[in-house]
């Protein structure tokens, strides 16, 4: 008799080949049937009418932190997900010295916004190497599965010390001494190494990351690891600089070692063109022999604006500043205040708090035009006579009245200001992007940005907007939506044992009301340690999602169950 089985549901099962119904049987961990009728089963579930898909594999998340403490790894485990990897954007907590914690916890909340009262509540810090780290990971129970990755700058700051955090040029023999601490994370099972070249990364002083001016023999000399140890993917953010240059050492590098090299790949509203070129290098890497790839958004990078969250137009204001010192109930008091209302609109942002903000984020308190109220279902490919310079015009107001008075309406509203993947007023870029044969779909950021963007639901909107709903351009194939959240991601890090409804694989699991998926409007909580504050959205739509073989989430609802485990790269076997 089987464990359980899974009956009549629609099976997409991860290849991209075409749905077809049939039964799914699940003895212990392991698929043991797909299609046709399955034998009875301690526990039958009727999925007629139902979608059945395996659990979605997030490849680019940011619980470094959040793994050592939540054992529900929310949000993304609410969206079906049964496998996270982190120490993405060469951010992370290990290697580390005592004396250098205090500097990571920084790094992470100026690269990633995860507030550092709640890293310091958190972190145990029962760790010093990568492999430690490894080792308490593997010893905390969860309800899905995790897997990390080297970051370039606390491995930096662990061999440099004082001369990383003043970003100074590396040495032979400390990159000597990184490649030799990147063999060894790989070794003990880190999936891979990732870096950041990028001004978007900053720590909350302004200042740049420890490895953002790294040499690219700095970086080729850690990334040859890879290719000793024959397992890992070498991950970059950067703004390619100097595009040929960048693109050569990467293509250089994937032909030196024969490893994956992936890079976050986003569009730009200052050179629209800059990813077809960055794409086209690809191409070329590839006809070298280099598997490099451009890792992809499935729709817009876009920071949530309101009276709770960390940025809004108006909280870079004097005047403003002084309410966030109360508590959101009396602050949504006093912005109701005519007089509080007329003092901030006559102020213009501080150009001392402007400075101490990342890139992208000065432009988010002045660009009127791209913020776009994100409402209740949320939409997120909103039409530019949406925006609030439109309405403004149309209202014969000014923009900041229009977003002021929006804002004050309740901490439950929300502005969207689409950062990137929204430079042509609709996804078709993203559509490119996505059915581009060179790209891997990631940027979920699951446990990052924690008040100010929340992408961790990214596999839930696949779905929903991808594939159903999409009314402002092409849609996308479900079976191929399917096969970008699950196979595809898994096969490109070696989880050979997963991303696939076949027999033998990992009882990891989807029953989905694909008719019913909705997802809610964000929310903000305050249910991180020390009483931090997160953005979590929710979904509709998830019958149960089982993790090894046991049902973890049940109609949305957190069984307790918690059958997750740390996976170590270089030992999953199909």
């Amino acid at each position: 008799m089987h464990t359980t089985v899974i009956r009549g549901g629609t099976i997409v099962d991860g290849t991209g080949r075409p749905a077809f119904t049939g039964d799914v049987a699940l003895d212990g961990d392991r698929i043991v049937q797909v299609g046709g009728k399955a034998g009875p089963g301690r526990r039958e579930i009727n999925a007629d009418g139902l979608l059945v898909t395996p659990g979605w594999v997030d490849v680019h998340t940011h619980y470094d932190g959040q793994a050592t403490w939540d054992p529900e790894l929310s949000p993304s485990s609410w969206h079906g997900v049964t496998t996270v990897l982190f120490g993405n954007c060469g951010v992370g907590f290990a290697p580390v010295r005592r004396e250098h914690r205090e500097e990571l916890v920084r790094l992470m909340e100026g690269v990633e916004e995860i507030p550092g009262i709640v890293l310091a509540e958190g972190l145990k810090w029962n760790w010093e190497s990568f492999p430690d780290y490894l080792d308490a990971l593997a010893a905390i129970p969860r309800a899905i599965d995790v897997g990390a990755q080297v970051p370039h700058h606390p491995l930096r700051v662990y061999v440099m010390g004082e001369r990383a955090i003043r970003r100074e040029k590396a040495t032979a023999e400390d990159i000597a001494e990184m490649s030799r601490l990147t063999e060894q994370a790989l070794r003990a099972g880190a999936f891979g190494f990732t870096t950041s070249r990028t001004n978007s990364h900053k720590t909350p002083d302004g200042e740049m990351v420890p490895g953002r001016y790294s040499e690219v023999e700095e970086l080729l000399g850690i990334g040859r690891a890879l290719g000793r140890v024959g397992h890992g993917a070498f991950g970059m953010n950067s703004d390619f600089d100097i595009e040929i240059e960048e693109l050569e050492w990467l293509t250089r590098l994937g032909k030196e070692t024969g490893r994956p090299v992936w890079f976050l790949l986003t569009d730009r509203p200052t050179d629209t063109e800059r990813w077809q070129r960055l794409l086209e290098g690809v191409r070329r890497a590839r006809a070298e022999g280099a598997m490099v790839t451009a890792q992809v958004a499935g729709r817009p990078v876009g920071v949530l604006l309101g009276a709770d969250t960390a940025l809004n137009p108006f909280s870079i204001r004097p005047s403003y500043q002084a309410l966030l010192k109360l508590p959101i109930e009396e602050r949504m008091k006093r912005l109701r205040d005519p007089a509080v209302r007329a003092q901030v609109l006559s102020e213009a942002p501080s150009e001392e708090l402007v400075s101490r903000l990342s890139q992208f984020r000065q432009h988010i308190t002045r660009r009127w035009h791209r913020m776009f109220i994100l409402g209740d279902p949320p939409d997120y490919e909103p039409r530019a006579s949406e925006s609030i310079a439109a309405i403004a015009e149309r209202e014969g107001r000014t923009p900041d009245e229009v977003a002021y008075d929006y804002l004050a309406g309740g901490a439950d509203r929300f502005l969207f200001f689409p950062v990137t993947g929204y430079n042509v007023d609709n996804h078709d870029v993203i559509h490119e992007m996505l059915t581009n044969e060179a790209t891997l779909l990631g940027l979920s950021d699951g446990g990052a940005h924690c008040s100010s963007i929340i992408d961790a639901s990214m596999p839930s909107f696949m779905l929903t907007h991808w594939t159903r709903d999409r009314s402002r351009g092409p849609r996308l194939p479900l079976e191929f939506v399917v096969k970008r959240q699950t196979s595809e991601p898994a096969a490109f890090y070696g989880l050979n044992d997963r991303g696939v409804l076949a027999p033998g694989k990992k009882a990891d699991v989807n029953i989905l009301d694909y008719a019913g998926l909705r997802l809610h409007a964000p929310e903000v909580r305050y249910d991180l340690p020390a009483g931090g504050r997160r953005l979590v959205q929710r979904v509709d739509g998830y019958k149960a999602t089982f993790a090894s073989g046991v049902p973890i989430f049940e109609d949305g609802e957190f069984t307790g169950a918690l059958p997750g485990k740390l996976v170590r790269a270089g030992r999953v076997t199909a």
